[in-house]
């Protein structure tokens, strides 16, 4: 272990000059987001409450580390320097001068660079993950909620088929290697991953059918840039290389959309059931509008401020999930940097070093925190509406 450290204010200025490029774009981001938030519709709103502005500042902190990642860690998240195994905050490392920052673990890696790189994974799969699910119970609890009868019995007896499951259990099934090596994965990710292509088309087929020139190229960009995406991640047979996705981060990613998509599901089905007799859908009625319009472009827009704030408050549950995932070791390769399979890691020798674990748990907690506060800023401002 090395001897040789670097004091406690020098690791924290060293940590925040680290993150210069996530000071850079906040300030810009904030500072425009400040001047203009009058024109910015409900982002720009959150601005006008401090809970708001932690939030938005929270987020966006974790979003620019994830973009600059490369930039701000100073060493590879998997590169290991064996006399740096369990070294102290602020070792520095011989012969290169470089500072472990915040530790090295029990493999001998950077501490800070695997936090920063984790950063990557949980921005990259909570959202996204979240998004598709939130396209999955939309297409099917618009319909539920506004035809009722037959269609809303099966649908609903469906969705509370899942959700009576425990979450943890039904994670656990899920991506277990014994599942991971079956194709109930990849026929699972077939079916939820063509939802937000049938979204969109009919979402621009409902608008513009009486407008031949909008309505073939928007298809068309539908179809193929969907198509595209869905041979990448479903088949693995992307042309260019750009849409690819691990099996065990596809696992994860269909577990999160199979799991979620039920809640989402009952939210859209119950604003469905009370906003459908709302006037101005009468009055889309009759205009001799079809249920698909009405459901797309007069129901759905007037539900956005709940669905916005249920979207927060999911990938932070996501968040929680993807972390309780790799603390029991399932799902992501076990060398990942993600904040879960480093606090396993450092868990093991807890009462020995404790260095390790303390900033992926101070990670997570503070991304979760920060979508928390949005979500509940996002919520005061749809009741003001």
């Amino acid at each position: 272990m090395p001897t040789e450290r670097i004091g406690a204010i020098a690791i924290i200025w060293g940590v925040l000059v680290q993150f210069w490029p996530v000071w850079l774009a906040l300030a810009i981001i904030v500072a425009a987001s400040m001047v203009w938030r009058r024109r910015l519709g409900l982002y720009g709103q959150l601005f006008d409450s401090g809970v708001g502005i932690a939030g938005v500042v929270i987020c966006l902190f974790w979003l620019f580390t994830a973009i600059f990642s490369h930039i701000i860690a100073p060493f590879d998240p998997l590169g290991q320097i064996v006399a740096m195994k369990d070294a102290l905050p602020g070792s520095v490392v011989p012969d290169t001068g470089g500072v472990y920052l915040l530790g090295g673990d029990k493999l001998a890696r950077d501490v800070f660079s695997r936090m920063v790189y984790g950063s990557r994974i949980v921005l990259i799969i909570a959202p996204s993950a979240t998004l598709f699910a939130l396209m999955v119970g939309t297409t099917l609890g618009l319909p539920a909620g506004y035809y009722g009868g037959r269609i809303d019995t099966i649908l609903s007896f469906l969705a509370n088929l899942v959700l009576a499951f425990p979450v943890i259990l039904l994670f656990y099934l899920l991506v277990t290697p014994g599942i991971m090596d079956t194709p109930l994965p990849y026929a699972m990710a077939g079916v939820f991953f063509i939802f937000p292509v049938i979204f969109f088309c009919v979402l621009f087929w409902t608008r513009f059918r009486s407008r031949p020139e909008r309505l073939y190229p928007l298809l068309a960009a539908t179809i193929l840039i969907g198509g595209w995406i869905y041979m990448g991640l479903v088949f693995d047979k992307d042309p260019l290389g750009i849409v690819s996705i691990r099996p065990n981060e596809l696992n994860i990613f269909v577990a999160v959309v199979f799991a979620s998509a039920p809640g989402v599901f009952r939210i859209v089905r119950g604003l469905a059931m009370d906003i459908k007799t709302r006037d101005y859908v009468a009055a889309a009625q009759t205009r001799g509008e079809g249920p698909w319009y009405i459901m797309l472009w007069e129901i759905l827009p007037n539900a956005r401020g709940p669905l916005i704030v249920d979207t927060c408050l999911r990938i932070g549950y996501t968040t929680i999930l993807l972390g309780t995932l790799g603390y029991f070791g399932l799902g992501l390769a076990p060398e990942s940097p993600d904040w879960g399979t480093a606090i396993k890691d450092a868990s093991r020798l807890l009462r020995a070093t404790v260095h390790p674990a303390l900033p992926p748990v101070f990670a997570l907690m503070s991304f979760v925190l920060g979508l928390n506060l949005l979500a509940d800023a996002l919520r005061e401002q749809s009741l003001k509406d």
